[in-house]
C-alpha cells in the first residue's frame, strides 16, 4: 500500500509522539530536527523529504519503543520504502535506504564518530551488521547517493535535542509536495492535486 502526503501527515501526528529510541525526543520531534537541520544547510526539497521521513520505518512496524534494545534490528530503513515508492524519486528513497550504512561508513572512516553515537545508536549499530570493513566503505562510497546519505546521517545524529525550536510539520509538507511532483514530472505522469 503506497501512502499519499495526507497519510504521512496523519501517521506522523498519530504515531509521532513515541519516544524516539533511547532519546531525549519523540519520533516527530526527531524528524522535524532532522528536516530543519537539512533546511538551514540548503538541501533541495528532495533531501529535506528524506530528511524528515528517513525514520518513518520506525512508526511503521509493532516491536514496540526501543527494539534494539529487545535485540531486533527493525530494517527502518527499507521498512517505509514500499509504501514511499510511488510517491518519491530516488533523491529521496536512495539517502533513506543508506543511512543506517552511512552510520556505518562514518564509523569506518572518520575518528571519533563512534564514540559519539549515542548508545541507542551504538547497540543499534551492532545489530545493523557493525562498522564497515574498508571494501564495504569503499562500494558505499561509490554509490550514486552515497554522500547525501551521509549528510543525512549527520543531521540524524544531530537531531535529538530536547525543547529544540523547530518549524511545526505543516512547515515541510511543502518539500514533500515539491519532491513528489518532481518524481511525477521526471517519470513523465501529469501532476495531480493532493499528489
Amino acid at each position: 500500500m503506497s501512502l499519499t502526503i495526507d497519510d504521512i501527515v496523519g501517521l506522523l501526528r498519530a504515531k509521532g509522539h513515541a519516544q524516539y529510541d533511547g532519546e531525549p525526543v519523540t519520533q516527530l520531534e526527531h524528524a522535524l530536527q532532522s528536516a530543519h537541520r537539512a533546511e538551514q544547510e540548503g538541501a533541495g526539497s528532495a533531501l529535506i523529504a528524506a530528511a524528515l521521513l528517513h525514520d518513518l520505518g520506525h512508526l511503521l512496524h509493532e516491536f514496540g519503543e526501543t527494539p534494539a534494545r529487545q535485540g531486533l534490528d527493525d530494517l527502518h530503513q527499507y521498512r517505509c520504502l514500499p509504501f514511499l515508492r510511488p510517491l518519491f524519486g530516488a533523491a529521496t528513497l536512495e539517502p533513506i535506504r543508506l543511512h543506517v550504512d552511512a552510520k556505518r561508513f562514518l564509523c569506518a572512516r572518520e575518528p571519533g564518530y563512534l564514540d559519539a553515537l549515542s548508545p541507542d545508536s551504538q547497540r543499534s549499530l551492532v545489530l545493523q551488521g557493525g562498522v564497515f570493513g574498508d571494501a564495504q566503505a569503499r562500494a558505499f562510497e561509490a554509490l550514486p547517493h552515497a554522500q547525501d546519505a551521509i549528510r543525512l546521517r549527520r543531521w540524524d545524529d544531530e537531531a535529538k535535542c530536547a525543547d529544540a525550536d523547530v518549524p511545526g510539520l505543516a512547515h515541510f509538507v511543502p518539500h514533500l509536495e515539491a519532491s513528489a511532483a518532481a518524481h511525477r514530472v521526471a517519470a513523465g505522469r501529469p501532476l495531480r492535486a493532493g499528489v
